[in-house]
This record gives C-alpha cells, structure tokens and sequence, in this order.
C-alpha cells in the first residue's frame, strides 16, 4: 500500500474518552503514550474508489494534539469504515530507560474494539500486520438485562468456543463459532449449568506457534488463546462472519440469556502474547514499554511471574484504569455476566513484583460500581510460585478456582492416604479456607477438571502425561496430575477396567455436584472425552481438543448421571447452604453428621478409605428439605459395608437413589424403583464408588 498525506479537514481532538470516537462531524482519536516523542496515526479508507487503498499518515504535533500523556487528533469526516492505526517514535533505550521504540511499526491501539477481521487460521491479508477496525454499536438487544443468578445457584461450564462445536459430529451450521454454540443451547439447558465460563475470547495470533507436531511436521496452532494481543477487541475467528464477529457474539449472548444461561470471559490480564524482547511487538511494548510491563529496575530485563515471558504492571495506575475500562466494556456493551482472571495472583503484585497486602487493582474490580452485579472469579496463584487458594482477597465478592478442591477430591479417588479429612472439609464447603471475614462457601468454586490438565476420562486412565505431540519431547505440561489410570495405562479393550473407571467417573462427579460451593464443569467431561493422555493441549487444535459429540451417543449412560445429579442439586437447598455448617458439625442434631463405617464411630486415621455422612433437611423444627445419607469408597478393591443410621426428624425409610457401582439407568434410578432402606440395613459399597439415600416422607 501506499502512504499518502491525509487531505481531509483535520483539527486539535480531545484527550477524553480514549480509543476512537465516533461523532457527528467526524472521528476522535486518543491514544496513550507518555515516553514516546512522536505520535503518528495511519489510517487505510476501507471504501476507497481507486480499489488500492493507501495508508494515510498523519503525523501529530506534540504542541497542539497532546493533553499530558494523551495524543489526540479530530478528523472531520462522514466516513467512518476504516481501518488505522499509531507509528510511535522515540529513543530506544533499553538497559536505562527500558523504552523501545521503532517508527516503522505500525501498532494497535489497546482501546480498539475490533481488528481487521480474518478467518480461524488465516494469515492477515499481504502478509501485515493487523490494523483495528473501526465500528459501530448497533446491536438491538431487544430489552436484555442480566440474570443475575445468584452464586449459590450457579452451576459453571467451562468450553472452548471453537472446540466446542468444531467437530463435524457436533452437527451444527456454524461449527467453531459463537453461532455453533447458540445451537447448543437445548443442549445446556437440558444438562443443568447456569453459566458457560469462555476460555479467551479477545484476540491473539494462533499462528504464532513455534512448535511442530514430530510425527506429521505440521505448525502447532496457539489454540487456546492465553497469549491476547488486546483486551478489548474480540476473537474475529470465533464468528462464522469475521465481518460480523460483534453481532454475532452478541447474538450468543443475548440467546444463551433468553434461556436462561449466563456469560462468564476468562481474562488473561496477567500477560500478553508479546513475550520478552525476542517476541512480535504489536502494540503496548512499542507504546510504553515500562508502563504497561513489568521490568526489573536495574537490568530491565522482563519480570515473568506469568510463565510467558512477560508480566502485565496491573498495579500502575494507567494500566488499573485501562484494566477496569476493559471490564466495564464486556459488561456494558458486551452484556457479559461475569469474569474468570487468569493467573490472578498478579493482579496482586506491585510495580516491582513484590506481593500487596492490599492490591488496589483487587480492590478496585471488586468495588467498582459498574461491575458490582458481576461475578468475578480469581485463579488465586501465578506462574512464580505465588498459591493464593482461601487469601486471594477479603472481599466477599471475589470466588476462587479452588485448587484444593481439585487435589483432594483428586487424592481420596485414586486411593491415596490420609484424604479422607481433607475430603470432609472439602465436601463441606472448605471452611478451612473460606470461614473468614463473612466470607460462605459460595466463595469456592470447587472443580476436579479444567481446560487446564487431564480431562475427567483420562484423570481415570493415565498415571502420567502424554504430551509428546506438542512438540516439546514431553516437558511441557505439570508433572503432578494425582490420577490413577485403573490398572491399565492409557486405552483398553479389558471391559472390567473400563466399568471400573465409569464408577470412578461417577463418583468424582457426584462428589462435585453436590458438594458445598459452586461447581464447575470441563465441556465433554459429562460424556466422556479423552485428548489421549495430553494434559496441555493448548497447541491441538484437532479431534484431540475438539469434542467428540459420538460420546454424548455412545457414553448416553454418563451424560445421563451428570444431568440426574445436577438436577437432585437443583432440586434440593440442601446441597447449595448459603453458609457454613455449625462449628458442632458432626454432634447429634447438628446439619452433617459424619461417620466411617458405622454410625456415631468416625475414622479420621491416614489408613482410612471411607466416609459417609448424613445431611439433616429439618431446620428450626421444621422439615425444608429431605434428609440424605452418602457413603463414598476410596480403596482400590475392596468393597466397604456401612451401616445406615436412622433418618432423622422422624422418619422411617430411607431410599436408595444412587449407586455409582451400577450401570445407567440403574445407577441413578427412577423414584418408584428405588430400593427402600432403614436403620440398621447394611450397604455394601464397592471398590471407588459412591451410594446416595434419600429419606421417605412418612405416608
């Protein structure tokens, strides 16, 4: 393209709001910098009539279109589709200053809400680098508000918008986009979540992949998307029309709210995909290098508590201000319902790295006005070492990934010892971790499976990672999974190994769903999904990550358990407390009483594999809910013989709802074939299995 002199009328600009602004008479253009000595904006007329549009440059005049640390010009005009974006000039000193500056780049502006669209794959047209793209907002959201479903309620599902759908088995129009989860809609619904928890969905560069498949040769995919090059501009590859990517998220939302589901973004402000000095510079490095980032004070060399190269300075006041302006943006423009903060512990740190007792950005997303219907969710460590699980913050808003969950429920199902304590507490809401400053087991967002490691089918069939086809000879991924594959290790035709790891499916999910907190799902955990022993698939974008709808066919049995035991969560206030249990739990009258074997004799011992315990539905004398007892086995081959107590409040029966050990349908079976049990009956529960009663309400 060529570049040529913008001949339009021009004038001064203003500093407020940031971005490009659309006006009446013209467009505003505002832009952050404080080191830089030149400010350029280049502009490419998308309607141009000649058919080989320029890029027209129009270079700034720091005396006239600067306001402080804010570069702004105003063009009158009445054409608005266009592309553009800054050419930033300045000295280049690295080891003093830590700026790095080249007048040849053209770079984005952090503030744009959309990029020159591509397709999924695509390389930018020519071989260039992206421009944004300006737009308008003029979706009709035909009076939508947000849900607002309480947490307590709330049940998480965390997908990958592409492979969700993008298996041809999904059968859906529009496979790998927002449109292709619409069509999933009666899908969710019918399952039982609430909310679905998007992994990334700001744009970043999948073909920035260093890697290469050892078998095929083929370039690896960033698939995942936890390298953004902005935090406003939304993933054009996620649309069936690039060129329609906004309307078509909003499309999404706006359907997936009328049914009743909310919209929860996974944000990933701790980094970005720019990576260290070595890596493709697209906007904040050449911008402002050591306002956006944070660098050590004498060498100037990247702080990397991220694990990617580069840590975000959250905790600058300019980059706080953009951080909440980004949020502000999903939930104002976007409708979003809520946020996921990858790696949040960095939103704790200062400007030199150092953890705060108080992290204004923390407090500031927590207390913001415009974001205080959202929930927001902290993964409460980072790439440093940094575990932040039950202290991420004080505030009642904020919920964590509860990692502990994870690895203890983890523990107690692959047979380990000492885990049947850790497995109570957990059950039990983590009042260990969460039972402070009014703080409610809500505040946990218990998991045994994320995008992040095995998926729920592999948890049960690999003791080690398989993860050579990332290209990087097995070292990527973590080494410390806490899985047990059964007896066999990976695939299997042995039909014994593979009743027993459904039973062990089973009863980790029974586990996290009627657990006390809020649970989250992996997408295709539910009917059984294998990425064949790879625990980091963030560079397969193939039938290893994508889901295999056939399961949800072949595997109806599973899919039916999950969607039973969501819904008897559902029906039932019981398994979704608002608080925790009395600090007397466990003594006669009190909501849980906990045992081993027998009633009233509890086994706390390293040695000990069982744990049942007994949920009372009466409250302040009157009965609000029905009672349950649930017995769990944790030995690997060895069934368990508890004894049942009496129902509590009176009641006379107990019936027998659920066995994991058994096959669909009888392993949750319907109402009037459930086996009655009373006081005093033995059950014997088999090898890693889980078996529910419910008490009878007197005739």
């Amino acid at each position: 393209m060529s570049k040529k002199k913008y001949s339009f009328p021009l004038e001064r600009g203003f500093p407020l709001p940031g971005g490009a602004t659309v006006l009446d008479r013209g467009i505003n253009f505002a832009v952050f910098s404080r080191h830089a000595k030149g400010v350029t904006l280049v502009i490419k007329l998308n309607n141009s009539s000649n058919g080989s549009p320029a890029l027209h440059e129009l270079e700034l005049d720091p005396k006239v279109n600067r306001t402080g640390d804010i570069w702004h010009i105003f063009l009158v005009t009445e054409k608005w589709d266009i592309c553009y974006g800054y050419r930033f000039d300045g000295v280049t000193d690295i080891e003093k200053q830590g700026v790095i500056y080249d007048q040849e780049q053209i770079l984005l502006d952090p503030l744009s809400h959309s990029l020159s669209g591509r397709k999924w794959g695509e390389d930018f047209p020519g071989g260039s680098s992206p421009l944004c793209h300006l737009i308008k907002h003029d979706f009709d959201w035909q009076n939508d508000r947000p849900l607002k479903i309480p947490m307590v309620d709330s049940v998480i599902y965390e997908l990958h918008v592409r492979g969700f759908t993008r298996d041809t088995s999904s059968a859906v129009k529009h496979p790998g986009t927002f449109l292709g989860i619409v069509e999933k809609i009666p899908y969710l619904k019918k399952l039982g979540v609430t909310a679905v928890e998007l992994m990334p969905v700001t744009e970043w560069d999948e073909n920035d992949n260093v890697f290469f498949d050892p078998d095929s040769g083929e370039r690896l995919k960033n698939y995942w998307g936890y390298s953004p090059t902005s935090f406003f501009a939304l993933k054009a590859g996620y649309a069936a029309r690039p060129d329609d990517h906004i309307n078509e998220f909003k499309t999404m939302v706006l359907a997936l709210h009328q049914a009743g589901i909310e919209v929860i973004l996974d944000m990933v402000y701790n980094h970005t995909g720019e990576g260290g000095y070595q890596g493709n510079t697209t906007s904040f490095r050449g911008i402002d290098n050591p306002i956006y980032y944070l660098l050590d004070q004498h060498s100037r060399d990247y702080l990397n508590f991220s694990g990617c190269g580069n840590t975000f300075n959250c905790n600058h006041p300019v980059v706080r201000e953009f951080i909440r302006e980004s949020l502000r943006y999903w939930v104002i423009e976007m409708h979003v319902d809520g946020f996921r903060f990858d790696l949040a512990s960095i939103l704790g740190r200062d400007r030199q790295g150092h953890v705060l007792a108080n992290p204004p950005m923390v407090e500031i997303i927590a207390q913001d006005p415009i974001l205080r219907d959202t929930k927001i969710i902290a993964e409460a460590w980072d790439a440093a070492g940094l575990y932040q699980v039950g202290s991420f913050s004080t505030d009642v808003r904020w919920a964590e990934w509860n990692g502990k969950f994870r690895d203890d429920i983890r523990a107690f199902m692959a047979g380990h010892t000492n885990s049947v304590a850790s497995l109570a507490t957990r059950i039990a809401g983590s009042s260990d971790l969460y039972q402070s400053n009014s703080r409610t087991p809500c505040n946990s967002v218990n998991f045994i499976t994320s995008h992040d490691g095995f998926t729920l089918y592999d948890l049960v069939s690999y003791n080690q990672k398989h993860n050579r086809r990332n290209g990087e000879k097995n070292r990527d991924g973590d080494n410390h999974n806490i899985s047990w594959n059964s007896g066999v290790e990976g695939k299997t035709d042995n039909a014994k190994i593979l009743d027993f790891r459904f039973r062990r499916m089973r009863s980790m999910a029974l586990i996290l769903i009627l657990s006390q907190g809020v649970p989250m799902l992996t997408a295709g955990d539910e009917f059984g999904r294998s990425q064949d022993g790879n625990n980091n698939c963030w560079c397969q974008d193939n039938t290893s990550s994508w889901l295999d709808w056939d399961l949800a066919r072949s595997n109806k049995g599973l899919l039916r358990f999950f969607s039973k035991c969501l819904k008897l969560r559902k029906e039932n206030q019981i398994f979704r407390r608002h608080d925790f249990f009395s600090p007397h739990a466990g003594t006669e009258g009190s909501d849980i009483t906990w045992q081993s074997l027998r009633p009233g004799e509890e086994d706390w011992s390293e040695e000990c594999h069982t744990l049942a315990f007994l949920l009372r539905g009466k409250k302040n004398g009157e009965q609000k809910d029905d009672d349950f007892f649930v017995m769990l086995s944790g030995h690997h081959n060895k069934t368990a013989a508890f004894v049942i107590p009496p129902p509590p409040g009176g009641r006379k029966l107990w019936k027998q709802i659920i066995d994991t050990a058994r096959v669909s349908p009888f392993d949750f079976p319907p109402p009037s074939r459930a086996a009655k049990r009373k006081a005093g009956d033995t059950i014997q529960v088999k090898a890693m299995a889980a078996v529910v009663l419910q008490s009878i309400p007197d005739a």
